[in-house]
Order: C-alpha cells, then sequence, then structure tokens
C-alpha cells in the first residue's frame, strides 16, 4: 500500500507542477523555487514529515522534500549551534545529495554527446 501512496502523492506533486507551467504565465524557474520554498515552509512548522511518513519517496523525492530536508537542516543545526546554523544548516543536510547531483551528471556528460536544442 505504501507503493500506492507514494505513487499517488508523487504524482499529484507533479500534476500541480504541470497545471502552475500550462495554466499560468509563472516559468518552470520560478515554480520549482515555489516548490522548494513550500517544502521549506511546511517542513519548518513540521508538517511536511507527516506526508513523508504517509507518501514515503513520493513525498521526499519532489522539490519540496529538497525543501523539507533543507528546513530540517537548519533547525537541528540551529538547535547545536546557535544562530550560525541557520548559514551552515541547510547546506550540511544536503551536501550528500547535490555531491551525488554533481557527480552523476558529470558522469552523464562525459559518457553522453550531449546537443544543444534547435
Amino acid at each position: 500500500m505504501n507503493i500506492f501512496w507514494a505513487f499517488i502523492i508523487g504524482g499529484a506533486i507533479c500534476v500541480i507542477g504541470q497545471l502552475l507551467i500550462d495554466l499560468t504565465k509563472l516559468t518552470p524557474a520560478r515554480i520549482l523555487v515555489a516548490f522548494v520554498v513550500i517544502g521549506c515552509i511546511l517542513g519548518g512548522l513540521g508538517w511536511y514529515d507527516r506526508l513523508v511518513e504517509f507518501a514515503g519517496a513520493g513525498a521526499s523525492v519532489p522539490l519540496p522534500g529538497f525543501g523539507n530536508i533543507l528546513a530540517r537542516g537548519v533547525k537541528k543545526a540551529v538547535d547545536e549551534r546557535g544562530l550560525l546554523g541557520v548559514i551552515t544548516g541547510g547546506f550540511t543536510a544536503m551536501a550528500g545529495g547535490v555531491t551525488v547531483a554533481i557527480i552523476f551528471g558529470y558522469l552523464a556528460a562525459l559518457l553522453t554527446s550531449p546537443k544543444a536544442k534547435d
């Protein structure tokens, strides 16, 4: 049943993004930033963690999940280091994920022949 809810919640997040692209004049970049900010806000309030418990990867993998992890990292760092944690917490929490994304992006560029869109 967890796979079902992961699919439904993850799909719903994607549908919302697609509807925003199709029905508004917002650029995809603004929509992506809005998703991360919404994830930060919901994560800061402690609401997004409940959604992650319910939907698993369907909620933690999309962009709001990225914002949620940033918020959790900041909360943890503030508890440990005080005000300095506001600056360092998000970087520490996402360092592994961002590093993996950079490495695999680099490998993909080496192994393929990327071309500009015409």
